[in-house]
């Protein structure tokens, strides 16, 4: 477990990060959310015992992080960093040596990690001549191929196109049912809503929220749903009459759309699918949740509000 207590931050008269407090459990997908030069970054090196806090401290599994503990992390930093006249092996070699592995061993995993990525036919070449996205998943296997207990993501998304974004979500839900500690970092807030258990928002060196997911989702719901339906919008209107306001909606083709209807007053779902089903034909009907995209904007305007 992963605590953060309190930890405070400064760079000359420049606040980065200010009471800052966190926990991410074993077995969890933490996600550490906010803007640009909200302190995310900073957080994440203090963690990392790159740079020291001014006050507060961080402890993991009840105890405080030392350097001897930095073979039990994985960090993947938002700069990206190789040494791009080395092998591919010889710098995955490298860097699992850095982090406690024996020569035998790191390459052993080097070799395992290369072949679940599909990359292993492309060991013996120097980085320089890989892609973006090959560079960036030999990045990703240095951080986590000494087997670490802490797993620390910053933007691990950035450069990939979908079918890899999918691999290293996958990935990272494994490490989930492996019982390691995974603290993301990013601004992919679909990503967010796929695989993150909480998240905590920063914002302006300090932190807005810390909750889970769908609690936050929940939170920030507004009596609303989605309707997939075969039909025509003038029969959606006068299926929802004055009970309740159209929102949205989407064109699907062949005469089906997919909307989005906000409740007014006391009316209930049960009401809306009974007036409606005498207009539309209704194919799909569920309560909708704001996605964390929303939710983060929500929580942005409410703290610039006060």
């Amino acid at each position: 477990m992963l605590e953060v207590k309190e930890i405070s931050k400064s760079f000359g008269k420049k606040n980065a990060l200010d009471a800052v407090s966190i926990t991410a459990q074993s077995g969890e997908i933490f996600g550490l959310l906010g803007p640009n030069g909200a302190g995310k970054t900073t957080l994440i090196r203090i963690i990392n015992t790159i740079i020291r806090q001014d006050s507060g401290e961080v402890l993991w599994n009840g105890k405080p992080i030392r350097l001897k503990n930095l073979n039990e992390i994985g960090y993947l930093p938002e700069e990206r960093g190789l040494y791009r006249s080395m092998q591919v092996i010889d710098h995955l070699i490298f860097l699992g040596r850095m982090r406690g592995l024996t020569s035998f061993d790191a390459a052993r995993q080097s070799k395992k990690w290369l072949e679940e990525f599909e990359i292993a036919h492309w060991s013996k070449n120097k980085i320089e001549n890989l892609s973006k996205g090959m560079s960036q998943k030999v990045q990703f296997i240095g951080a986590v191929l000494h087997d670490p207990s802490l797993v620390i993501l910053d933007e691990p998304l950035s450069g990939f196109d979908p079918l890899n974004v999918q691999l290293i979500l996958d990935r990272i839900h494994s490490f989930k049912k492996e019982g390691k500690t995974i603290l993301l970092s990013t601004h992919n807030m679909r990503s967010v809503d796929q695989i993150c258990d909480r998240i905590a928002l920063i914002y302006q060196s300090e932190k807005l929220v810390e909750d889970g997911v769908w609690n936050l989702r929940d939170r920030f719901k507004q009596d609303e749903f989605t309707i997939r339906f075969k039909g025509n919008m003038v029969a959606l209107a006068n299926g929802l009459w004055t009970g309740f306001e159209l929102i949205q909606k989407e064109d699907l083709g062949e005469n089906r759309f997919l909307v989005r209807v906000r409740k007014r007053g006391e009316n209930s779902i049960n009401e809306l699918m009974t007036s409606l089903m005498n207009h539309i034909q209704i194919e799909a009907i569920e309560e909708y949740f704001p996605d964390m995209h929303e939710v983060f904007v929500q929580l942005i305007e409410e703290k610039d509000a006060v």
